[in-house]
């Protein structure tokens, strides 16, 4: 008998070993409260970005109005001296997508330039030792800020399309969930380079060194050579240069959604066509070969370069700072 009561109480104790024990729910009901305090965070500082932004009208201005300008200009003086990469492609149209690209691009720089100011006023030090996870800050940053460049780009191709420059085609909704990719990625990018920096002073300085750089060697400004058997020494770096670019994918996806830019072979074709025989003359208002890469490559690169932006920002934002006590 004792034996079989043996057996009953240590089947009873393995019975009672599969249900959760008292602390396995707390810890559980925890993670969960934990989670969703993390998300309310990256939302209240997606949201506080929004409405910190649209409240001072002179960024609004210089965010949308700056691009707008260059476009203005540098469309009207360059578009007798422009050779695009297809034929008859004046330099207003070539630029419209680097024009976009630059608005997503002072956005972000506008944007993720309160990370500095936070620091500075002490709230960024509140949300530090708050409960919530870092990474909601990088979440909310980055949200937040790609939320008010992707707006102002859709307000500057609104008023493009009311102008007659583009129009209405049926990629616009791609284009409209890349230019929120790619303003993601841009924002991303812009919260690595203000995390470390302690002084907008230094900031406008890896702005003008690496950011702008990363602009015009984008294919913004003007069309990617080719690399080709006669090309230079020179011509072959800076084809690389900006092949390697994850800007150059950003706004050659937003020049296919636009206009359906022709790829490098189609270019080739175009001017082959239009090349006096027995020369290697390109004639007068033909264009030289170009490179443009695939749409599916710009989103897929574009897609890349946002995930590996983000978790670079959240990995520096977890990891501690000098002087930091946490």
């Amino acid at each position: 008998m004792s034996a079989v009561k043996t057996m009953k109480t240590a089947t009873a104790a393995n019975a009672n070993s599969m249900e959760p024990t008292p602390f396995q729910q707390p810890i559980s009901a925890a993670k969960n409260v934990a989670w969703k305090r993390s998300l309310s965070t990256a939302w209240m500082l997606a949201h506080r970005e929004w409405i910190r932004f649209f409240r001072q009208p002179f960024r609004v201005i210089a965010a949308l109005g700056q691009p707008i300008l260059f476009w203005i200009l540098f469309g009207t003086g360059l578009h007798g001296a422009f050779r695009g990469a297809t034929p008859g492609e004046d330099f207003m149209t070539f630029f419209l997508p680097g024009t976009t690209a630059l608005i997503l691009l002072f956005t972000a720089i506008f944007a993720t330039i309160s990370i500095i100011e936070d620091r500075k006023e002490g709230f960024l030090q509140g949300v530090l030792v708050a409960p919530p996870a870092r990474w909601s800050i990088v979440v909310g940053k980055a949200l937040g800020g790609a939320a008010i460049a992707w707006a102002q780009a859709m307000v500057f191709l609104g008023l493009a399309l009311a102008v007659g420059t583009v129009s209405l085609n049926s990629q616009w909704f791609l284009l409209v969930l890349f230019l929120f990719l790619s303003a993601t990625a841009i924002t991303s990018l812009g919260v690595c380079f203000a995390w470390p920096m302690d002084s907008t002073q230094g900031y406008h300085a890896a702005m003008n060194l690496v950011l702008l750089p990363m602009w015009l060697l984008s294919g913004a400004f003007f069309p990617i050579p080719l690399v080709t058997a006669n090309q230079p020494f020179g011509q072959w770096i800076f084809h690389w240069l900006m092949r390697c670019n994850p800007m150059t994918y950003i706004v050659g996806g937003i020049r296919h959604l636009l206009h359906g830019a022709a790829k490098s072979t189609e270019i080739n074709a175009m001017n082959s066509t239009n090349i006096a025989p027995n020369t290697n003359l390109v004639p007068e208002g033909i264009a030289n070969t170009a490179w443009v890469p695939e749409l599916s490559t710009c989103v897929g690169v574009t897609c890349l370069f946002a995930i590996v932006a983000i978790a670079i920002a959240t990995w520096m934002v977890q990891k501690r700072q000098k002087g930091e006590t946490l």
